[in-house]
């Protein structure tokens, strides 16, 4: 199994660029970033509290902090947990993650879902009920953007071509995309559009990844891999979805103030130690 860390940052925090390296040296494969551009002050409040929400109004843009860390490292695979992929032009990220993927040769993974804050979602003019489609859309868009030399779309949300766009990604076909999230129409959407399902620990979620293997030989597709985000060091956990082909597990860190991003990593680097049988590097 392959672990990675999920780093809910923030302005204050120490330097993303050393963060990634270390990262990179504790033996992990990943470093993901989450996405909120802004978190509306008269909107939706977190399941986590408002302590949790804080936080995210102060997130760094994750395509800009991860080129960074692409710079400085050199195998450590970068990616969203999770991009809200419906809130952009699918055009220009196209471009952006074709370029991000380039420029990390071929390491980027991409995590979207539809974010849980509707008032978010509205300020940037995606109707909340129909923002999943809208996600479908715009990652199908894109996917045609880096597969082809001339590219055209017709959706209810994305229109457009023929056009065409370079760079393409370095990774063949494209960079995956992680389809986040645990409602009920998920695993369709993983089907559908996506190339893997990043779920959270949730109960049942082992009998879901039994359900998604057999609906992708219904379907007569590849059985997605799995990534699941924001798993506890459990030991225990970690035997259960080693023991039901879960690709990757993701843990999580958040910045608490000065030291507490390095001293989760550093707690974290031992927790896998004995999974991955890598020797203690710098943290």
């Amino acid at each position: 199994m392959k672990f990675g860390i999920n780093i809910l940052a923030r302005d204050s925090s120490a330097d993303l660029r050393e963060t990634g390296k270390r990262v990179e040296d504790a033996g992990f494969d990943s470093i993901f970033l989450p996405e909120h551009t802004h978190i509306p002050i008269d909107g939706d409040v977190h399941a986590g509290g408002m302590a949790v929400q804080e936080r995210m109004k102060r997130l760094p843009d994750p395509y800009i902090a991860l080129t960074a860390i692409a710079a400085v490292t050199t195998s450590l695979k970068i990616g969203t947990g999770i991009s809200l992929i419906a809130q952009h032009d699918p055009i220009a990220m196209a471009k952006r993650i074709a370029t991000l993927d380039q420029i990390s040769n071929g390491r980027f993974l991409l995590g979207v879902g539809s974010g849980w804050n509707r008032s978010e979602a509205r300020t940037h003019g995606v109707d909340p009920a129909s923002r999943w489609r809208v996600m479908r859309e715009h990652v199908l868009a894109m996917k045609a953007i880096w597969t082809r030399e001339e590219a055209s779309f017709a959706g209810s949300h994305v229109a457009f071509g023929p056009i065409a766009s370079w760079p393409k990604p370095a990774q063949e076909p494209h960079p995956p995309v992680i389809v986040g999230g645990e409602g009920p129409g998920v695993l369709q959407r993983v089907l559908d559009f996506g190339d893997a399902w990043g779920p959270h620990p949730v109960p049942g979620v082992v009998q879901r990844i039994d359900e998604l293997r057999g609906l992708a030989r219904e379907a007569g597709k590849p059985e997605p891999p799995v990534t699941l985000f924001n798993v506890p060091a459990d030991e225990g956990m970690i035997d259960a979805y080693a023991g039901a082909g879960v690709e990757r597990c993701v843990l999580y860190i958040y910045d608490d103030g000065p030291g507490t991003i390095e001293r989760q990593l550093e707690e974290h680097a031992a927790f896998i130690r004995p999974f991955t049988g890598s020797s203690p590097g710098p943290t």
